[in-house]
């Protein structure tokens, strides 16, 4: 977009500040986007989100980021390997509604689409310029919600809010058809774990003859697709496509990634351990994921994170020297600490 004069400059602030209400907009009731709503970002060099990942971001309490002219940021830092225009970003948020009608607002500058439990909701990405788009959906539960954004010249800026309503739903609901079904095969369960790697945690497990509904897809770990599943109302996870067959076209399955490539390292409770073997350092919690380093038998680590399976310790995030990744928890043996205050992922 063109650079815009003073006056309107000064309008866009007293906006997003709240001190001026969009004449578009009826008044709700209070906005809930920066209550609970934890937001993943994967930004692009690239108008389309085509291209390796550039940068993560992680935002906490909502998404609601004035850029301006600069390098786009997360909560903590300035993500300089992001170019300053012509960026592109997805962001996800696994989202506790309760059941409702909710109004979807969202300020761009540029374009926006927003994809609610992988149906499309939004779509206004081709714009170039300030705008707002609002939805309403009807919601059965928890939900997870994507925005896929671009940046193209001048001004950036992403706001996303929410807040129930009792207008009429104007868009897809929870319980359209989905995308794309998953069903097990050849095996009696399958695994539904919070990442899409062997070693994440494990909350939940996928039988036969089921059919759930695929809401994205994950090839992070490599060898197999992994796919984000509706295991029931209250929860989602990942599963390994190796036992499970697709009905529909994968193809329109957005990608989307999990927590763990932005795991904070900072939240170390200092509980450090001892390897029983030699350990070999993987960048993410499965045997499949790039090898890092080899840690010597008798090697201290600190402890950062953690995955449970079965109600015992499964992988630890660990820090050994200046490099952090991934080791089996079967074969340390913590000396220092409490392991339970190490948090699970």
């Amino acid at each position: 977009m063109k650079r815009i004069p003073i006056l309107m400059t000064l309008a866009l602030a007293l906006l997003l500040v709240g001190l001026i209400a969009p004449t578009v907009l009826v008044p709700g009731p209070t906005v809930q986007a920066q209550a609970g709503a934890s937001w993943i970002g994967q930004f692009y060099n690239s108008t389309d989100l085509s291209g390796s990942i550039a940068a993560y971001g992680t935002y906490l309490n909502g998404l609601s980021q004035n850029w301006g002219f600069g390098q786009p940021s997360d909560d903590t830092t300035t993500l300089t390997a992001v170019n300053p225009d012509n960026f592109s970003a997805r962001f996800t948020a696994d989202v506790a509604f309760s059941a409702g009608l909710y109004e979807f607002v969202i300020t761009a500058d540029d374009g926006v689409r927003l994809f609610i439990n992988g149906l499309p909701v939004i779509d206004n990405f081709g714009h170039t310029g300030l705008a707002t788009v609002s939805a309403i959906v009807n919601l059965s539960g928890p939900a997870t919600v994507i925005v896929e954004y671009v940046e193209r010249v001048d001004l950036a800026l992403i706001q996303v809010q929410w807040f129930p309503t009792s207008g009429t739903s104007l868009a897809p609901t929870a319980t359209t058809a989905p995308l794309a079904i998953g069903v097990v095969n050849y095996v009696r369960g399958l695994a539904v774990r919070t990442g899409p790697f062997l070693g994440a945690s494990m909350v939940a497990v996928a039988r036969p003859d089921v059919q759930y509904p695929l809401l994205a897809r994950n090839e992070r770990e490599g060898l197999f697709t992994w796919y984000l599943i509706q295991y029931d109302e209250d929860t989602v996870g990942w599963s390994s496509g190796r036992y499970l067959f697709v009905e529909g076209d994968e193809e329109v399955l957005p990608y989307q990634d999990s927590i763990f490539p932005s795991l904070p390292v900072e939240q170390y409770k200092g509980v450090t351990g001892i390897t029983r073997s030699v350990m070999n350092l993987r960048q993410y919690p499965s045997p499949r994921t790039p090898l890092l380093a080899q840690i010597p038998w008798g090697g201290e680590v600190q402890i950062l994170s953690r995955t449970v399976q079965g109600g015992m310790n499964f992988w630890y995030q660990v820090r050994w020297g200046d490099q952090i990744g991934w080791i089996l928890a079967a074969y340390v043996g913590i000396n220092n600490g409490l392991i339970d205050a190490v948090p699970v992922y």
